[in-house]
């Protein structure tokens, strides 16, 4: 009778289990797709045909952009105040020269949750690195109302103690300082815990985003990041890019024996761009904390009813999970389509969705002069991987692409469009940019901007070297091989 009772479990569990296998690849195929891309669903599907219960734990941990139930309703609320009440009497209207495309791309954006146009009486690029931090640190000593800093990575060292010496200084003037850090992308360094006991010991309130917490963030994918990188001062000055808080190398041990540095962009706006990110700000503060800042953003003054002589015309773009589906990938295909003469990306992580891959490689195939900026060498191996295999893709459509020497690494976000716009901020061109991480972008019009950002692209090109198809057809099969399989990884988001 035993034995006969364990035979027959035997049975029951193995047929269960087959059941329960084909159940999953049955079902997996109508629900998984749903509400992404076809490159994404498709990915996850097969990733689960292949193995059932590994993929269908990976699609439910890591298969959807949830951020919780309480985040989503603080960032619903904060993003209808918004819509409603900031902007709006200050709209800063295109001019009779700015072609319609760009006109149109701003109309685009409005629509899909980013702020009107705005105007900025000076804009001002850092292209390096400590002269960045020390403007930064400028900035903050003006400071009178309050002083608002979010960077996705954030070390308290002595690159960055220019920075938070004027932090501390404005907190002894009685300034509210407020600052912000991603969770996971900060405590991946190895002085995260110095940051936090010299942060304990000044009057700055600060809070990390997006915290990992075991049995507190069932519901939300836990590889969500806020990659954000902003310094607003008073509401009325900003400085955003693509610069994290940190020094050059990271803190790491492994850069500075490589002699590798990160090499950056800034801008620094001010005006109506500036309330606008003050207010990218105070909604990411709003869903961490609770606390709303919007009496503070109703006391900025209205300083740009219209775009004048002189100043500057742009618009804030901030991206995400819970924002319009995404926005930035919109605006930077738009944009792209846009191109007659010349086309500059800068991306250290370039995987493109189909969307963007083909907007390129169209602009190039049309007679536009396409060009990409990418490093040598990557940081990050599967997105380093990932990204060579689109490489011959442009390539054959005729993009020439520059390869930023090691062991420096090319970590600037931004590209240009004929004389005309330009876009710069946080967004890597690649999926995790796109669809998961929260990202803030800017886009400027005007000659006389597009020229200082030209001129930042062609120190790049003086210290990178041009990729042939020549000499990309030598590559090993090994890494044949890996850029295929990091390719098919890059899809499952």
């Amino acid at each position: 009778m035993d034995d006969w009772d364990a035979s027959n479990w035997t049975a029951t569990v193995l047929i269960a289990y087959v059941t329960l296998r084909i159940l999953v690849r049955v079902v997996a195929p109508g629900f998984v797709p749903v509400s992404r891309r076809p490159s994404s669903g498709m990915a996850w599907v097969v990733l689960i045909l292949l193995f059932p219960f590994f993929g269908l734990a990976a699609w439910w941990g890591l298969g959807n952009t949830s951020i919780g139930g309480v985040r989503r309703e603080r960032q619903t609320s904060a993003t209808h105040y918004l819509n409603g009440h900031l902007g709006r009497g200050e709209v800063a209207s295109p001019d009779a020269v700015t072609p319609e495309h760009i006109s149109s791309a701003m109309r685009l954006n409005e629509h899909l949750g980013a702020f009107p146009p705005g105007a900025s009486s000076e804009v001002s690029l850092y292209p390096d690195y400590d002269d960045s931090i020390l403007a930064m640190a400028e900035i903050i000593d003006t400071a009178t109302q309050w002083v608002h800093a979010e960077f996705y990575i954030t070390a308290w060292d002595e690159s960055t103690e220019p920075f938070f010496a004027a932090l501390v200084r404005a907190t002894e003037r009685g300034v509210p300082v407020r600052l912000l850090f991603d969770h996971l992308g900060t405590r991946g360094l190895p002085v995260y815990k110095e940051l936090r006991r010299k942060l304990a010991r000044t009057a700055i309130e600060w809070h990390a985003m997006l915290p990992v917490r075991l049995g507190r963030d069932f519901t939300r994918r836990v590889d969500l990041r806020n990659h954000r990188k902003i310094l607003v001062i008073d509401g009325t000055v900003a400085v955003m890019g693509s610069q994290n808080m940190t020094e050059p190398g990271y803190n790491k041990p492994k850069n500075h024996k490589a002699g590798r540095k990160w090499v950056e962009l800034t801008c620094r706006v001010d005006g109506a761009l500036a309330r606008c990110l003050d207010a990218v700000f105070a909604n990411d503060w709003y869903v961490e904390t609770g606390q709303a800042l919007w009496g503070e953003l109703e006391a900025i003054p209205n300083t740009a009813q219209s775009s004048g002589p002189g100043e500057v015309l742009g618009q804030v773009i901030p991206s995400g999970p819970g924002i319009r589906a995404e926005n930035n990938l919109r605006l930077f295909t738009s944009l792209i389509y846009g191109a007659r003469h010349r086309l500059s990306l800068t991306s250290p992580y370039f995987v493109p969705d189909e969307s963007l891959l083909y907007a390129v490689t169209t602009a190039a195939q049309r007679g536009v002069d396409v060009e990409l900026f990418v490093g040598e060498q990557g940081d990050q191996f599967m997105v380093w991987h990932a990204q060579r295999s689109y490489y011959q893709a442009l390539l054959e459509s005729g993009v020439k692409i520059y390869l930023y020497q090691a062991p420096l690494v090319l970590h600037s976000k931004h590209f240009s469009v004929d004389d005309d716009v330009v876009v710069i901020g946080s967004s890597n061109m690649d999926l995790r940019s796109f669809a998961l991480n929260y990202e803030v972008s800017m886009m400027l019009t005007g000659r006389e901007v597009v020229e200082r950002v030209k001129a930042v692209e062609d120190g790049y090109r003086a210290r990178s070297r041009l990729l042939t198809e020549q000499d990309w057809s030598q590559r090993s099969l090994v890494n044949r091989y890996l850029d295929n399989v990091m390719r098919l990884t890059a899809a499952l988001q």
